[in-house]
C-alpha cells in the first residue's frame, strides 16, 4: 500500500509510522511542524523514525535511514497547491489525516488556529481525494464531539450536536464535510473518535505528561471538578492497531441505512464512524495514584473548579469496533503508565 500520513511528527504519527513502515507499507508522512508544543520533542519523534538529517526544507522530501520505504515532507496542509502537487505525483492508495490543532483549553486562546488547521486543512485533503481518488480516508475525530452528552457510554449511534469548544465542533465538522464527500463523490471515509490516548512519545500539553513532570519537579499539579472526572485512558498501541485495522478495511454503504431513522455513525454512502477507547473509565485520583506509585513520588495536588470546555466523564462504546474489526482495546492503565514513565525517565535522563 502507499500511505499518506498526515500529523507524522505528532504522537500519534509518529507510531503510526513506525508500525506501517516495519509492516512494508510504502509510507508518505507530512507534518507543519508546528510550535503548539516542545518542537524538539517532535523532531525526536523524526528521528527516531529515521530522519537524521534535520536541516529540513519546506516541501522537500527526504528519505529515513531506518525505513527506505518512508519519506518524510514538511507541508502544511493549508498549502492546497503543494498538497495538490503531491497527491498528483504520489498517487496514494489510502490516506490517514492525524494532522489538526490539538487542544481544548487551547482553543478558547487561539480559535482560528483550529479553523485554518481542522477546517481548511481538512477541506483541502477532501478535494485531492476527490481529485486523486483513494480507496480510503481515515481521519481522526475525537470524544470531545460529545459534549454535554450525559448518557454513557458515549455511542456513536447517538446525536453529539452539542460541543462544548471549538476543538469540538471542528472535529465535528470534519466528520459532516467527510460524509458530504462520500456521499458526493463516493469516496469511503471513516472517522475514529479517540479518547483520551497516552503513553511513550505522548504530547506534553496532556494530563499524564504534565502530572509526571510537576511530580518529578515538586511542583503542584492541578485536579479540576475537584477530582470527579473520569477519562477512558486508551494506550497508544491500542489506538494504532485500531486505526490499521480500520484503514485495511474500508467502509461499505449500509444497505439497512433508514432515512427515518437516521444512524449517526453509517449511512447510504461508504462512511463509518467508530469510537477507539478503552472502555474501562477511569478515576482522576486514581490515574494520578498510579502515576505516583510508577514514580514512588507523592503528588501535590490543587483542587480546582471544573474548566470551560472540559468534561467531567468519558466512556467508550466500542460495540461497532468488535462486531465489524473484531477488535477491542485492551491495554491497561497500570501497564499503559508503567511504560510511558520508563520512556519519561530514558528520554529526559532522569
Amino acid at each position: 500500500m502507499k500511505i499518506l500520513i498526515t500529523g507524522i511528527a505528532g504522537f500519534i504519527g509518529y507510531h503510526l509510522a513506525e508500525y506501517l513502515a516495519t509492516r512494508g507499507d510504502e509510507i508518505i508522512g507530512i507534518d507543519s511542524i508546528n510550535d503548539y508544543y516542545d518542537v524538539n520533542l517532535k523532531y525526536g519523534r523524526l528521528v527516531e523514525l529515521g530522519f537524521n538529517n534535520l536541516k529540513i526544507e519546506y516541501n522537500k522530501i527526504i528519505i529515513s535511514a531506518k525505513h527506505p520505504n518512508l519519506s518524510f515532507i514538511k507541508l502544511n496542509l493549508e498549502d492546497k497547491i503543494k498538497l495538490e502537487h503531491l497527491f498528483a505525483e504520489k498517487k496514494f492508495d489510502y490516506v490517514i489525516n492525524l494532522a489538526a490543532q490539538a487542544g481544548v483549553r487551547y482553543s478558547l486562546i487561539n480559535p482560528n488556529a483550529y479553523i485554518d488547521s481542522n477546517i481548511v486543512g481538512f477541506i483541502n485533503i477532501l478535494e485531492c481525494c476527490r481529485n486523486y481518488p483513494v480507496k480510503h480516508l481515515t481521519f481522526a475525530s475525537s470524544s470531545s464531539v460529545y459534549g454535554l452528552n450525559s448518557k454513557q457510554p458515549f455511542s456513536t449511534k447517538d446525536n453529539v450536536d452539542h460541543p462544548v469548544s471549538l476543538y469540538a465542533a471542528s472535529k465535528k465538522s470534519n466528520e459532516l464535510m467527510a460524509h458530504t464527500y462520500s456521499y458526493l463523490f463516493g469516496i469511503p471515509t471513516t472517522g475514529l473518535r479517540f479518547f483520551t490516548v497516552y503513553g511513550p512519545w505522548g504530547r506534553p500539553d496532556m494530563a499524564f505528561f504534565i502530572f509526571t513532570k510537576a511530580i518529578l519537579e515538586n511542583k503542584p499539579i492541578n485536579i479540576y471538578n475537584y477530582g470527579n472526572m473520569k477519562r477512558d485512558f486508551t494506550y497508544i498501541s491500542d489506538i494504532i492497531q485500531g486505526i490499521v485495522k480500520v484503514n485495511d478495511n474500508p467502509p461499505k454503504e449500509n444497505k439497512n441505512w433508514n432515512t427515518m431513522d437516521p444512524d449517526p455513525s453509517s449511512s447510504q454512502a461508504p462512511y463509518k464512524i467508530y469510537n477507539i477507547g478503552n472502555s474501562k473509565p477511569v478515576e482522576l485520583m486514581t490515574f494520578v495514584k498510579t502515576i505516583e506509585d510508577k514514580l514512588n513520588k507523592k503528588a501535590i495536588i490543587n483542587l480546582l473548579p471544573i474548566q470551560p470546555g472540559d468534561v467531567p466523564s468519558t466512556y467508550a462504546d466500542v460495540t461497532d469496533l468488535i462486531e465489524t474489526l473484531d477488535y477491542k482495546p485492551e491495554i491497561s492503565v497500570n501497564d499503559g503508565i508503567k511504560n510511558f514513565i520508563t520512556w519519561y525517565r530514558n528520554y529526559y535522563s532522569i
